[in-house]
């Protein structure tokens, strides 16, 4: 049935389905800034201004659009829209669409917004990443009362800046810069005699081509094999390209990861991407740089020191004869880097640094273009037709129940596909209430899951430097004890997990939002039969990810519709609901900690940390299948036994290792093989809890010792001046501990970002916990792109506080109970707090990765400031009301 209305005030005439969600016809006419994020208004990603009232998408039926204004976010080119792209305003950007749409709606009306109206016109509104600080700042930027404006903007725009005075004499006045450049000649002389070894991506790619090449007049290509998942990696990777070349930021195009053109970089994980692609980049273009002027001085007769380069323009004082990088031509295809060069000094950044770099994918996001693998035009929409659990099998389906849509079965793995997605969808629905399913009878979970952590666990493995060992544990008797826990936890994207694939004249293309596109083609050969040369899997980006979550399954899916319906593209999406259930989880944890102490500091440590694997992603060295619908197929493969990682700062042992020094330390790691539920990798792994432990732990020992909490850790930190310097401050910016604030810190990983936090809050009598304000101090090496830093540390403290007050999985021997964010609630904009963001910047450093730093410090801080506030000890996350009460019970 036809309905007629103007979009974006254009006439437009559409057909719907009786019933039908506004948001399908919308999608059909190509308008693919209305998101399908949740399906019952719960999220807001589907918002449109319909006679502009801001209304859900994905529950307004069109028909009552029908001879109606309606407003999306592709076409209010705002003040309030180009307020999000001017401040960086998001990560993934899968949300603001929706954001843009509600931000309008408050912004048309006569009076100016307050902070309160701001944030109660966001409250439908949820983003996954942690991104609310800036949104709210940004649209402070457009809010007409200037009141409002420097309120927010006074929390905002957070400062960068070289270490105190105090904090330099820690490091031996090495931001003098003198010292930094004596620092960067010694670096050089370092290079020279070949001491600094290649970065590895260059050691397993040495070809430059594969890394950097000139192109187009004008135009200097990156290749990287990191993916972006909206921390803002292509940005940080361009500026680097750019500084070393001498050219402008908007000359560089980064191509991401896609199987056979793209450096083969792993899995974009562990906050490595500035270090691993970084390095090879850096050094990639320092190498194209040498070799393009030394190919000038020959042309010129000069030596290659006197030319001077901007922008890619070459000039010499004295010669009238400028030249530009692509009049010289590219260096020979097949040149490979041996041994490194010389790179730029850190005193001569134009462009590394800089206070405030555009991201490069943020403004599509923004305005709705199709930016996501959801938007990718298709042939067929699929949907996948779940069982009840991951145990059930099928027992019996009527194969005409999809007409007229395709039905894809394959064992238990049944997928509906119709050129309409909404068709797709709504049959996809019928066919799951005519199946019938069957599984065995599983008995429950004896007991709690502390006692089911502590019943199933493998061989104890104590650490040495960083790595579990089979030794025997120490034993030594502890005066002071304490048990932390978190339970399980959910990704939680907001756009359900998606994917592309095409199967064509014996060959498999797929685009997914894998973090791990090559370890994915690798998997999707062994299921299906195929060799290597057979498949080609491109990035393309999902909503926030941050782990191991649904988008390789999603790829699968894909795959065998794809194979079943050859010839024709197919994008398959998950249901919002075989999100929250099939999706690996982020594992619960259980720590124990006992200490002692001697004249005010710890004498002995003692530290046991239990959970389930964090090592769940499919990989072809692995013994299993670790992908959902191979488990369901007419043969299907087994998934891969947990094992004990046994790797420096992997998986469950991640910063198990405290940041202190004390004279006597044990840390045992024990894996717990027989988890009720699916998990993998959860930003951050095991550090989360790990952290979240200690530094509770070190509270609890402060208050005993009766020691300030802050000068507690200053005396376990005196061989660590860097991170003392980091915990300084962050006190100093928070303007000390006086109050109801608790703070914590922690190295993530034991050797990358440095980040301190304080917070502050306010408990009522209800029991909860609201934090009010928020300050940080990070070090994070060379700060590379100023901004993003800020963006990561501060969505980090954000997600990670959604975990610490309002996040915990709900199960039975079905599995996973929650099916949308009603029952899995987390942090709306309601409850975020005002944040202050410091970076100690360290130019002679090399840069190390932020984006997982402040997971378990948040946790740490939140805990020692209800503590503060209150005299409760909460130490089993989340800290909800009922845990509240019975951590005061107890």
């Amino acid at each position: 049935m036809p309905i007629a209305f103007e979009l974006n005030g254009v006439a437009r005439e559409v057909d719907a389905q009786r019933g039908e969600p506004l948001l399908y016809p919308l999608r059909r006419l190509g308008d693919v800034s209305v998101r399908y994020g949740c399906g019952g208004e719960q999220c807001g990603a589907c918002r449109v201004l319909v006679d502009g009232e801001a209304r859900f998408a994905c529950t307004l039926a069109a028909h009552d659009a029908d001879g109606r204004s309606v407003e999306t976010a592709a076409g209010l080119d705002t003040p309030v829209r180009r307020a999000l792209i001017d401040c960086n305003a998001g990560q993934c950007g899968y949300c603001l669409p929706g954001i843009v749409v509600a931000a309008e709606a408050l912004f048309r009306r006569p009076q100016a917004p307050t902070e309160a109206d701001i944030r109660t016109a966001l409250g439908p509104h949820l983003c996954r990443c942690g991104a609310h600080p800036r949104i709210l700042r940004a649209l402070a930027r457009s809010a007409s009362a200037s009141a409002v404006a420097s309120q927010l903007l006074a929390y905002g725009f957070a400062s960068a800046h070289p270490p105190a005075a105090s904090e330099r004499e820690h490091e031996g006045q090495q931001f003098a810069p003198a010292n930094r450049r004596r620092a960067h000649e010694g670096a050089l002389a370092r290079v020279a005699g070949g001491a600094v070894r290649l970065p590895p991506g260059l050691r397993a790619v040495p070809r430059l081509s594969d890394w950097v090449r000139i192109e187009a007049p004008g135009r200097v290509v990156a290749c990287t094999g990191k993916v972006e998942i909206g921390q803002g990696i292509l940005t940080a990777l361009r500026l680097i390209v750019a500084e070393e070349l001498d050219v402008d930021p908007q000359q560089v195009v980064v191509e991401t990861a896609h199987t056979g053109r793209t450096p083969n970089e792993g899995i974009t994980a562990g906050s490595m991407s500035l270090e691993t692609s970084g390095a090879a980049l850096r050094q990639a273009a320092a190498w194209l740089r040498r070799l393009l002027l030394e190919r000038a001085a020959a042309e010129l007769g000069v030596a290659p020191e006197r030319i001077a380069v901007e922008n890619g323009v070459l000039t010499v004082p004295g010669i009238n004869r400028p030249l530009d990088y692509w009049q010289l031509g590219a260096p020979p295809p097949d040149f490979e880097i041996r041994q490194p060069t010389a790179e730029k000094s850190p005193a001569t950044y134009r462009w590394v640094g800089v206070e405030h770099a555009l991201r490069i994918d943020l403004p599509a996001k923004v305005r709705g273009e199709p930016a996501f693998v959801h938007d990718l035009p298709c042939d067929l929409y699929a949907r996948v037709v779940r069982p009840p659990s991951l145990h059930h099998r099928l027992g019996a389906i009527d194969a005409t129940i999809a007409a007229p849509a395709h039905l894809v079965v394959n064992g238990s793995f049944v997928a509906v596909a119709h050129p309409d997605e909404y068709t797709a969808s709504r049959l996809s629905e019928r066919v799951r209430s005519a199946a019938t399913w069957h599984a065995p009878d599983l008995a429950p979970m004896q007991g709690s899951l502390a006692d089911h952590l502590r019943s199933n666990e493998t061989t104890p493995l104590p650490l040495d430097d960083g790595k579990p060992t089979h030794r025997p544990v120490r034993d030594f008797a502890t005066t002071h004890h304490a048990t932390y826990s978190r339970p399980f936890l959910m990704h939680g994207s907001l756009g359900p997990s998606a994917a592309w694939a095409l199967w064509q004249g014996g060959r498999l293309l797929v685009r997914s939002s894998s973090q791990g596109i090559e370890l994915l083609k690798a998997m999707l050969a062994k299921v299906l039969g195929l060799e290597l040369e057979q498949v080609e899997v491109a990035h393309r980006e999902g909503a926030g990810c941050y782990g191991h979550n649904g988008a390789d399954d999603a790829a699968l899916d894909a795959a065998l519709v794809a194979r079943a319906l050859p010839d024709q593209a197919i994008l398959l999406q998950w249901s919002r609901a075989d999100e929250h259930r099939f999706e690996p989880l982020g594992p619960a944890m259980q720590v124990e900690l006992g200490a002692s102490t001697e004249g005010g500091a710890v004498s002995h440590w003692r530290h046991d940390v239990r959970g389930f694997t964090h090592s769940g992603r499919p990989a072809p060295q692995r013994p299993g299948v670790d992908m959902l619908a191979a488990w369901l197929l007419d043969e299907p493969f087994e998934p891969s036994p947990p094992q004990p990682g046994r790797g420096p700062e992997s998986g469950l042992h991640r910063n198990a290792l405290p940041l202190y020094e004390f004279p006597h330390q044990e840390v045992v790691k024990r894996l717990c093989t027989a988890a009720p539920l699916r998990t993998s990798s959860l930003r951050s792994l095991g550090a989360h809890c790990n952290v979240f432990a200690i530094e509770s732990f070190m509270d609890e020992l402060a208050q005993e010792a009766e020691v300030a909490p802050d000068e507690f850790r200053r005396r376990h930190l005196a061989h660590d001046p860097r991170a003392l310097a980091v915990l300084n401050a962050a006190v100093r910016l928070a303007g000390g501990m006086d109050g109801p604030r608790g703070m914590a810190i922690a190295r993530y990983k034991n050797r990358q970002c440095c980040a301190a936090i304080v917070v502050e809050v306010a408990v009522s009598d209800a029991a909860e916990v609201l934090v009010k304000r928020a300050w940080i101090a990070a070090d994070a090496g060379r700060v590379v792109d100023r901004d993003g830093l800020i963006n990561q540390l501060e969505g980090g403290f954000v997600q990670a506080l959604s975990w610490t007050l309002f996040e915990e999985v709900s199960f039975d021997t079905q599995g996973v109970a929650d099916t949308d964010w009603d029952d899995y609630p987390i942090l709306r904009f309601s409850d975020v707090p005002h944040i202050e963001t410091t970076l100690l910047d360290r130019p002679e450093q090399q840069p190390v990765g932020a984006g997982e730093a402040l997971q378990g410090p948040t946790s740490a801080a939140v805990a020692n400031a209800i503590f503060a506030a209150t005299g409760i000890r909460p130490r089993d996350l989340p800290f909800t009301p009922a845990n509240l009460r019975r951590a005061a019970a107890a």
